[in-house]
């Protein structure tokens, strides 16, 4: 699979105007992200930009990532829902299925994308691939071959771990 999702972070995504419906849309899923409250993640517009939005994805309970939280960055398109969002890791997230860039290999935000999916099903999948990396098709390689051990896998993924800054 290819590192990318999306589109590139230097597309102009993020300068790009949103039509009255996106608008609408992603309002609307702002709403339903904070009406829902649910525990370990949270996603927010960045300033006045309602197309780039800064989150946090807490690593879920029972895996490696227990209790660290990441930051993330999603850029939509201007003809979102239609196109996925280009989504980044802007911590570092030693993992699988993220390149040290921040890239994020994950079906449905490249070939799987819905426009059924939203911000929540986006945040949730990203929580819950944390747990259960797609080994078939890895970023980083190293990471991949040492999942299966657990303890040496939370050795390495504690070095590389920096809290964001929230």
């Amino acid at each position: 699979m290819s590192a990318m999702n999306g589109a590139s972070r230097s597309s102009g995504m993020e300068t790009a105007t949103a039509s009255a419906s996106v608008t609408k849309r992603l309002q609307n899923e702002l709403m339903q992200l904070m009406m829902a409250g649910m525990d370990g993640i949270s996603a927010f517009p960045d300033g006045d930009n309602l197309l780039k939005w800064a989150g946090t994805i807490t690593g879920p309970a029972g895996t490696v990532y227990s209790g660290l939280v990441f930051k993330i960055s999603m850029l939509f398109p201007a003809n979102y829902p239609y196109s996925a969002p280009a989504v980044y890791f802007e911590s570092t997230c030693y993992h699988p299925n993220v390149d040290l860039q921040g890239n994020i290999c994950l079906d449905i935000l490249k070939e799987q994308w819905s426009a059924v999916y939203n911000v929540q099903t986006i945040l949730l999948s990203l929580q819950s691939l944390l747990g259960e990396p797609n080994n078939d098709s890895p970023l980083n390689t190293e990471a991949a071959e040492l999942w299966e051990n657990q303890e040496a896998f939370r050795v390495q993924l504690m070095k590389t771990y920096k809290p964001p800054a929230l």
